[in-house]
């Protein structure tokens, strides 16, 4: 039973800590556009990092690794590949690369899919269409016994159930059935518990929470490697699937361990990308124009503490000097003192 079928009919059951994560990553979205516009040099080569990190940890979730001195000449050279393994980072590769550069045109369809499936599958027979095969999810262990942790879509049903996917994620995205980020959380678990592919089924997962990530406003991933967290907590992250996929055929799963899985993921993420810009030694001047931008975006009224969130590359003592320079300006007021003062901005500014 999809998730998006049952969060449908229960739209307000959201758990607490799911909106935690999601408050949480509301205010990092709001920051998002601040940390873009700074340090372009920096944010080209967190560009490039991340690009290395993906496609090297999404292939080796499952199982992939390629000799560490060929992984710079394979992401960014065009070397003759090797091996089946090569050919697979390649393709993950190229898929990244049409995500970032093409999110915008690439709709959540079964063309996308199929479009993601044969790059990274690498022109395999059946790349970019769906399985003939079942293909249950089985753990092996190391004395050899194994068993069937999950029994996905039969063959026969996979395409009814992925066009209903498709179709539900876009519903819910238009009709507001429940907080977007949940919506991508919920479609990246039902394609999964679906397993259209015969192979590449966790490769293209990642991808398509990308493509959503970039249809929602949320570009972190651009910067910071979403693959590469979701390896660093590969243990927790088969474990919330496990815990989330338990009945779900008979629609009595419980999502919410996976969808605050890639919450926290997203949230780290964020995390992430504001240390490693704010770790940039900025050029003078640009810290004030930090600042101004991130009082533009605040609402009327505000504390220092609000605005040093929003833009913590900027100490308090600058926050407060470029503060007592608006007030003289008489573009802001002080309402109240103290270590938690508000300050309004005046029609001054809010005149601009």
């Amino acid at each position: 039973m999809m998730t998006l079928r049952n969060l449908s009919r229960r739209p307000s059951s959201i758990p607490t800590s799911t909106s935690w994560l999601l408050a949480d990553l509301g205010e990092a979205r709001g920051k998002q556009d601040l940390f873009t516009r700074q340090a372009p040099q920096r944010l080209k080569a967190l560009r490039e990092h991340a690009l290395v990190e993906s496609a090297v940890s999404s292939t080796r979730i499952e199982g992939v690794e390629v000799a560490p001195a060929r992984v710079a000449t394979l992401i960014f050279g065009k070397p003759l590949l090797r091996d089946r393994e090569e050919e697979e980072v390649r393709g993950y590769r190229d898929a990244l690369e049409l995500i970032h550069e093409e999110a915008a045109r690439l709709r959540f369809s079964e063309a996308t899919l199929f479009r993601l499936h044969r790059l990274v599958d690498g022109g395999r027979s059946g790349a970019g269409t769906y399985k003939s095969v079942q293909n249950d999810i089985i753990e092996r262990y190391a004395n050899g016994r194994s068993r069937v942790r999950f029994h996905t879509v039969a063959p026969a049903k996979t395409a009814e159930f992925m066009r209903e996917l498709i179709v539900l994620g876009e519903a819910a995205v238009a009709e507001r059935w429940i907080h977007p980020m949940v919506v991508l959380a919920a479609v990246s678990l039902d394609f999964l518990c679906i397993h259209p592919f015969r192979d590449g089924n966790g490769r293209v997962s990642r991808l398509l929470l990308l493509l959503q990530c970039y249809h929602l406003g949320l570009e972190v991933g651009r910067y910071i490697s979403l693959e590469r967290l979701i390896e660093h907590d590969k243990d927790r992250y088969y474990e919330a699937l496990e815990a989330s996929s338990h009945d779900w055929h008979h629609g009595r799963h419980d999502p919410w361990p996976f969808v605050n899985f890639v919450l926290f993921v997203l949230k780290s993420a964020y995390r992430e990308f504001e240390q490693r810009v704010g770790e940039t030694a900025a050029p003078r001047g640009s810290k004030t124009g930090a600042v101004l931008a991130a009082l533009r975006a605040m609402p009327e009224t505000f504390s220092i503490g609000e605005v040093q969130r929003r833009c913590p590359v900027a100490g308090v003592d600058l926050l407060r000097r470029i503060l007592k320079r608006l007030k003289a300006e008489g573009r802001v007021e002080c309402m109240t003192r103290g270590r938690d003062a508000r300050w309004r901005k005046t029609r001054k500014w809010t005149g601009e």
